[in-house]
């Protein structure tokens, strides 16, 4: 993994955990519902821009890799797994 999506995974990581924790004190403490579920709504903003940073790093690292030694059917149908886990993007047809 690049060391800058590396330390900015983390970094977006720790922040959720930490961000997580208040939620949890939220339930905890029976507060308001909506405002609960605005928190978890930012909580998976956050986690889907993990996503995308692990999504970037995938495509510069492996997925090169992989088209510059000549596997590129492979690298098609490992990317089109990979992008059903990053929410917000359309599904390939025939694909759950």
């Amino acid at each position: 993994m690049k060391t800058e999506h590396k330390t900015s995974a983390l970094n977006r990581l720790k922040t959720v955990r930490g961000h997580l924790d208040g939620v949890i004190r939220m339930v905890e403490e029976e507060q308001y519902c909506p405002d609960i579920m605005k928190q978890v709504s930012a909580l998976q903003g956050s986690l889907e821009g993990v996503n995308r940073i692990l999504l970037q790093n995938h495509v510069e690292t492996c997925v090169l890799e992989h088209v510059e030694a000549g596997r590129s059917a492979q690298v098609v149908d490992e990317l089109l797994e990979t992008l059903r886990y990053a929410p917000g993007l359309p599904r390939t047809k025939g694909k759950p």
